[in-house]
């Protein structure tokens, strides 16, 4: 299910006792939904990885107590004190089988030997496919038959929706609005290939460096040596920050990009820089004069990076001619 979906899901799941379990590659964004989540809420968040345990370490360690043995549990357990919360057992799959089976009263009952989670905590499991060349053991029958299960695919739209409020670098949104199937590729032989977290990786480094010039030879130790020729390519044949400045400062009259790379660059820009009002009034004149498919793109990033662009006399104009493609 794509992110939006995979979202909807677990915050219904919420509120009941059953834990789920959320598969998916490397770097697509199960722990970010499961913060995000928490975050909303203000539910605090213990990350527990499993692939770091000993199969001793969730009971803890035996004191004496009046002449008998009590156990101890660890102290990064939530404890009764503790408000309610999120349980996040990432990588559970990638702990050996002693290690999973020592979670298996966990997750189903809410307990480990003496200790009992306490009440609103929500468990939630996360790990990667056995396709997916990580590290992983088969898990049990018994274990996985305790979580609902749910797997997690990349989707183009939920992800450019979620780039332009992470303000990632317009040239990387329109790149992989142009290449979708960049977005998200299984490992190759190489160390480094795209993923959304190493497409997020790369527009740091962008910002970093000023620019893709100046960090070309990095980009392949990012998202792969194929993804990162490629993307070279869409810059060479974008349009410059100068001649968007100048489309700016005359939106009525400036040089409209006509390649393709040109427009989704043009478009990704103007959503980056939505709360200058200046750039804001310009998108709004502008949208007469592209074309109608980028038009409509440019006019849902710019709503949902600000709402009040829809006062704009330009957006008005434009909803009387084309608002049919708005509500699709």
């Amino acid at each position: 299910m794509k992110p939006s979906r995979l979202r909807s899901v677990l915050e219904a799941l919420l509120g009941q006792r059953w834990p789920a379990f959320i598969w998916g590659a490397p770097g697509v964004g199960k722990s970010t939904i499961v913060r995000a989540i928490a975050a909303e809420r203000q539910l605090p968040v213990v990350d527990l990885r499993a692939s770091l345990l000993d199969p001793t370490d969730l009971r803890g360690i035996p004191a004496i107590e009046s002449g008998r043995a009590v156990w101890c549990p660890p102290a990064f357990l939530p404890s009764a004190d503790d408000p309610p919360g999120v349980l996040f057992l990432d990588e559970i799959n990638a702990a050996p089988p002693l290690v999973q089976a020592s979670l298996y009263q966990l997750v189903l009952d809410r307990r480990v030997g003496e200790y009992q989670l306490p009440e609103g905590w929500w468990i939630v499991a996360a790990g990667n496919r056995h396709q997916d060349r990580a590290i992983t053991f088969r898990m049990s029958s018994a274990l996985a038959n305790r979580f609902v299960h749910l797997e997690l695919e990349p989707d183009l739209e939920d992800w450019r929706q979620w780039a332009v409020a992470r303000r990632i670098d317009p040239l990387v949104v329109s790149f992989i609005a142009l290449r979708p199937a960049l977005l998200c590729q299984e490992p190759g032989e190489g160390s480094a290939y795209p993923t959304p977290r190493s497409w997020e990786m790369a527009s740091d480094v962008l910002s970093a460096f000023g620019g893709p010039r100046d960090c070309a030879d990095v980009l392949p130790g990012i998202v792969g040596q194929a993804a990162a020729i490629e993307f070279g390519a869409h810059v060479k044949k974008s349009i410059s920050e100068r001649k968007m400045r100048a489309l700016i400062a005359d939106p009525e009259h400036g040089e409209i990009p006509e390649s393709l790379d040109g427009l989704h660059v043009l478009t990704s820009w103007l959503a980056w820089q939505a709360s200058d009002p200046q750039v804001s009034s310009a998108a709004a004149r502008l949208l007469s004069r592209m074309p109608p498919e980028f038009a409509v793109v440019l006019a849902r990033d710019m709503l949902k990076g600000l709402p009040a662009f829809a006062r704009e006399p330009g957006y008005r104009a434009f909803m009387k001619q084309h608002g049919q493609l708005i509500a699709r």
